[in-house]
């Protein structure tokens, strides 16, 4: 039996450095879409099944977006740089330290998660207020927070678990169990919501009940051995080399979350200062986009372990093929997607809400403006996953922070000072089309490196 593990385990390397890298690619990209499509589907199944509460309900959702965000933050720094030396390191066939790094990372995630926990809870309602909620759905807010928090340590480890999955090449297990999880929420949801009359609460426990169970299941391949790497407190090791690679890696995601906090704060507490209408349509219209987005992410995080095991392989033409291979099939896949989004726009907000025309119109604007640059926002994030595949810390980051920071912070107070709320409607396409600026240059820098790591092999088989 442990020969057979081992074989299959082989078998996982070698397709990674050897198979047909559109193949490849593909074979971890879909699993991978798969879940974070299914991840997609917590958020909006709480708005779907909430917003027949009211406005103010669906609005109470939307801010509380903003908390899942940071929770996500306290673990995608640790799981995005833990895939990418991960990766790099099963490349190099350093199994040892890639133990390491998985150890680390998700006890580190566990501890993050539980500060955000105990902070979350003493300060709830100044929170929520920081957040964006109105005095009209504060309540609620509250109400959807309180048991989000309670599950705080597991969502920031899941995050590890997920992406160090891939990272090995077992994009089946983490489409699993994000699926599983994903599946279970649409279930509770109206149980809880409805059927037990406990409104946003019930939403709440629903999706901390399903993150609960999804952990688990991540967590079970490793519990009974069946993945390359492997989970233990004695292989937590803080060395400089592990913690300087996650971090200057990783912090790419982490800026990329903390600035999606910040933006999405900011943008709360203007729409909010127009109406309610506003801030739940702009909060839908997000989730609604999250599952092209996903989609988008989902195949940028399936090639990224590709290109990693391959750099560090030093097998340079196949990372070039790589980001080939990505950019034509995420640009076009992104027209089609963006083109089915802009058509059907208000039929789609119609799901969630009949009443408040408001809402309706606000939201299809919002929708079909972000459907227009969809194939921008989806070669960005390639070149930002190429970027962190080859270990280019400093590109990864600009472009990590370029749609919620650099691109949007700048210009949302001005688009809103000059067109009111048609600016707080549109900043988010004018930040994906000014983010192509950076990754144009962000790229040619990138193919540098990759140029002069195959100039050094070069010299060294000629000596």
């Amino acid at each position: 039996m442990a020969e057979q593990s081992v074989s299959k385990q082989e078998l996982k390397k070698q397709a990674m450095l050897n198979g047909p890298v559109p193949q490849t690619i593909m074979k971890m990209a879909v699993p991978t879409i798969v879940s974070f499509l299914i991840s997609s589907i917590y958020s909006l199944a709480d708005t779907y099944f909430v917003s027949g509460i009211g406005t103010n309900a669906t609005a109470a959702v939307s801010v509380n977006a903003s908390l899942d965000q940071i929770i996500f933050m306290m673990g995608s720094m640790l799981a995005v740089g833990g895939n990418s030396y991960i990766a790099r390191l099963l490349g190099a066939r350093d199994d040892k330290k890639a133990n390491q790094v998985l150890s680390t990372s998700f006890f580190t995630a566990i501890f993050l998660g539980t500060v955000m926990l105990v902070i979350g809870t003493v300060f709830m309602k100044p929170m929520v207020r920081m957040l964006g909620a109105t005095p009209t759905c504060e309540q609620y807010s509250i109400e959807y927070a309180t048991y989000v928090l309670l599950v705080a340590p597991i969502m920031a480890s899941s995050f590890v678990l997920n992406q160090c999955l891939r990272a090995e090449g077992s994009a089946i297990f983490s489409m699993f169990g994000m699926s599983f999880g994903g599946i279970l929420n649409c279930i509770l949801d109206p149980i809880f919501i409805n059927g037990m009359g406990l409104g946003v609460a019930g939403a709440s426990m629903a999706t901390a009940i399903s993150k609960l169970v999804s952990w688990c299941i991540l967590l079970y391949p490793y519990l009974r051995k069946r993945t390359i790497l492997h989970i233990s407190f004695r292989s937590i090791k803080y060395s400089r080399d592990i913690v300087g690679e996650v971090v200057s890696v990783g912090s790419s995601s982490l800026l990329r979350s903390g600035l999606a906090v910040v933006s999405a704060i900011i943008l709360n507490n203007l729409a909010g200062n127009y109406s309610d209408a506003l801030l739940a349509g702009i909060g839908v219209t997000n989730k609604i986009m999250m599952f092209p987005f996903s989609i988008i992410l989902g195949f940028g995080s399936g090639f990224q372990p590709v290109t990693g095991y391959n750099w560090g392989a030093k097998q340079y033409d196949r990372v070039h093929q790589t980001l080939s291979f990505s950019s034509k099939v995420a640009i076009l896949g992104s027209i089609v997607m963006g083109a089915f989004c802009a058509i059907f726009a208000n039929t789609i907000i119609s799901w969630f809400t009949e009443a408040d025309a408001e809402m309706m119109w606000m939201g299809a604007l919002c929708i079909r403006l972000q459907s227009f640059v969809l194939p921008v926002h989806a070669w960005v994030a390639v070149v930002n996953m190429f970027c962190a595949g080859i270990g280019f810390a400093s590109g990864a980051v600009i472009l990590a922070t370029a749609r919620q920071g650099t691109c949007f912070i700048p210009f949302v107070f001005l688009l809103n000072a000059l067109f009111h709320e048609y600016g707080i409607l549109s900043i988010q396409a004018v930040a994906d089309l000014l983010s192509i600026i950076l990754a144009v240059v962000v790229l040619r820098k990138a193919m540098k490196k990759v140029r002069a790591a195959e100039q050094a092999v070069a010299v060294v088989r000629d000596i």
